[in-house]
């Protein structure tokens, strides 16, 4: 699988946020973005999923067109920094509502993935309740429950305590050897260091390549 983006562009009220960003991405690696808050980070993969659309430029998977050959970037698992879920539904409400969109899982399939972020299917709490951390883990949870062909990972290790990091570390490389395409944006240098293949910078809306890495 490929994804490309070709010279996209994007203004919000007079101000460049995209300016002509150019990408390929590939199946099985990790990409890493990184970047100052306002670089870009964001608003990329939001124009990448189809979640905005972009002045100019193309977004392309496997040759098939975003927003001509369909509506949003399909088999795609997605965090964004800040965004939530209901709150007055427990974790598993939460995911089994979302997956009751495409219909692809069952509820073990849940239950499963809710376990592998380290929490409990069962816990009746609801989500206005849970700690920072385990909101976390649950966004997490459902960015992967329908095995994605594609990832996008906006700080991925927000709120976290080591051991969440470590998890979600391991979640992370076992979905790469899945054959999966990642994209993480993230403050975490460690985090960049030790789970990417490739590192792309962001500034004023503008990507680049890092320097030093091997591909």
């Amino acid at each position: 699988m490929k994804l490309t983006a070709e010279h996209l562009q994007k203004k919000i009220n007079g101000k460049k946020i995209l300016n002509d960003v150019n990408l390929e991405l590939i199946s099985g690696r990790v990409y890493g973005i990184v970047g100052r808050n306002g670089s870009g980070k964001t608003m990329l993969f939001r124009a990448l999923s189809g979640l905005m659309k972009c002045d100019a430029g193309k977004v392309i998977l496997d040759g098939k067109i975003l927003f001509e050959d369909f509506p949003v970037l399909p088999g795609i698992g997605i965090i964004l920094e800040n965004a939530g879920l209901y709150p007055e539904l427990t974790g598993f409400q939460n995911l089994k509502y979302l997956a009751g969109i495409k219909k692809k899982i069952k509820d073990d399939d849940i239950y499963a993935s809710i376990k592998r972020v380290g929490l409990d299917p069962d816990d009746k709490r609801i989500f206005r309740k849970y700690s920072l951390g385990m909101k976390q883990r649950i966004v997490i949870a459902q960015a992967i429950m329908e095995k994605p062909d594609i990832l996008f990972l906006d700080e991925p290790g927000n709120a976290l305590d080591e051991e969440g990091i470590k998890d979600i570390r391991k979640i992370i490389m076992e979905e790469k050897e899945r054959g999966a395409l990642i994209l993480i944006a993230s403050h975490n240098k460690e985090d960049i260091n030790l789970l990417t293949d490739e590192v792309y910078t962001m500034s004023n809306g503008e990507i680049s390549k890092m320097e030093g890495r091997e591909d």
